[in-house]
């Protein structure tokens, strides 16, 4: 109610979980495989799970674009 809206702004309101609206949602749960039920002695060793999960990733487009493509996606080639 607080909230003053310059002009020329219209605020879009969003539902609190809407993965189809940011892809990058549909990643977390490859990245957690990488962490998930394991223990770390300090943040640096998590750290260092993640990051390699993400080299993993990164080496993997096709993965990737499996759970991160969607059809409808402006600009998406290839897709089904």
């Amino acid at each position: 109610p607080r909230v003053e809206v310059p002009e020329g702004v219209r605020l879009v309101f969003l539902p609190p979980y809407s993965p189809e609206l940011q892809p990058v949602e549909r990643v977390w749960p490859l990245v957690n495989e990488a962490v998930a039920n394991r223990y770390f002695a300090d943040l640096g060793a998590l750290m260092e799970a993640v990051e390699g999960r993400w080299l993993v990733l990164q080496g993997d487009r096709e993965l990737l674009r499996r759970h991160t493509l969607f059809h409808w996606w402006p600009g998406a080639k290839g897709s089904a």
